[in-house]
């Protein structure tokens, strides 16, 4: 049986408007690197690609460490075909500046206009490279949760998406904890009540280990988190 591999991407992404001001979100990486410490301690090779986060390094895991979406695509597709896991749990932005201020931008208008552009992609530009591992999804929703990670999952030839509603108490964005539901392209469906995101990260590893048919750790408690 071919050994498994995960490649892991955590954090949000920056788009710079000037040398100091950039296009963001409040992604903290916590989620992210639970799974990738989850993954290391359980013996698996694990690489994982971070956007700037301030939060330590997961243990015995080796880290790339990306600013924008295009480096994290770029960093993404150039390590993809090395593991037989991706887990994109990163929170890459939506959109970015072309064109970039080489000075600071000052306040000398009431208003100020910027044009975006669409970033790339990254999970439909790994389609295109005709990656054949197994793919898995995150969805950070603020309504029809179940309807935008489904439609999600198809739309992006997945095998399975975690979501996740950013309204609700104790799941949002910078949270120790997280309330997530796990949908699969098996028509699984599987609802975990709040716990800290180490604890999550271990029941998606767990739910990923029972996909594709290995021998399930988490639910065996065999996983304890570094104090």
């Amino acid at each position: 049986m071919k050994p498994l591999s995960f490649l892991i991407t955590a954090g949000p992404t920056r788009e710079y408007l000037d040398p100091v001001r950039f296009l963001s979100n409040p992604s903290t990486g916590k989620m992210g690197y639970a799974l990738a410490e989850v993954v290391a301690k359980l013996g698996y090779e694990v690489l994982l690609i971070s956007g700037p986060a301030a939060i330590p390094k997961p243990h015995n895991v080796q880290v790339i460490d990306i600013i924008s979406a295009q480096q994290m695509c770029d960093a993404v597709l150039e390590y993809l075909s090395s593991y037989s896991v991706l887990i994109m749990a990163a929170a890459v932005c939506d959109y970015y500046a072309p064109t970039i201020a080489k000075e600071k931008i000052k306040k000398s208008d009431n208003s100020l206009t910027i044009e975006f552009s669409r970033t790339k992609d990254i999970l439909s530009e790994v389609a295109k490279t005709g990656y054949s591992g197994l793919k898995v999804g995150f969805a950070a929703e603020s309504h029809d949760l179940e309807e935008n990670a489904l439609d999600k999952l198809r739309r992006k030839k997945l095998n399975m998406i975690v979501a996740n509603d950013i309204t609700a108490q104790g799941a949002g964005f910078g949270s120790d904890t997280n309330i997530v539901t796990i949908y699969s392209d098996k028509n699984d469906v599987v609802k975990f009540p709040i716990m800290p995101k180490y604890d999550v990260a271990g029941h998606i590893v767990d739910f990923i280990l029972k996909y594709i048919g290995r021998d399930r750790h988490y639910a065996e408690k065999t996983v304890t988190k570094d104090k």
